[in-house]
């Protein structure tokens, strides 16, 4: 297990999620528009995908909810 931080709790992800871009697949969140900050550096969605996680990252997601 890859022990992160998300949004202030610590997660343990498999290993084979080993970037950003897998760790929305994993989460079931790749549909969404969303914001991710990696130790608090904004990442563009161009980078998720080759951005690598280690152990104790800082991940971010703020996702945006339509409604009326």
């Amino acid at each position: 297990m890859l022990n992160i931080i998300i949004n202030g709790e610590t997660y343990g992800v498999p290993t084979d999620v080993q970037t950003v871009e897998q760790l929305l697949l994993h989460l079931q969140l790749q549909h969404k528009v969303m914001i991710v900050e990696r130790n608090e550096e904004i990442l563009g969605k161009e980078a998720h995908a080759h951005t690598q996680l280690t152990m104790g990252d800082k991940i971010e997601i703020v996702h945006f909810v339509g409604g009326g």
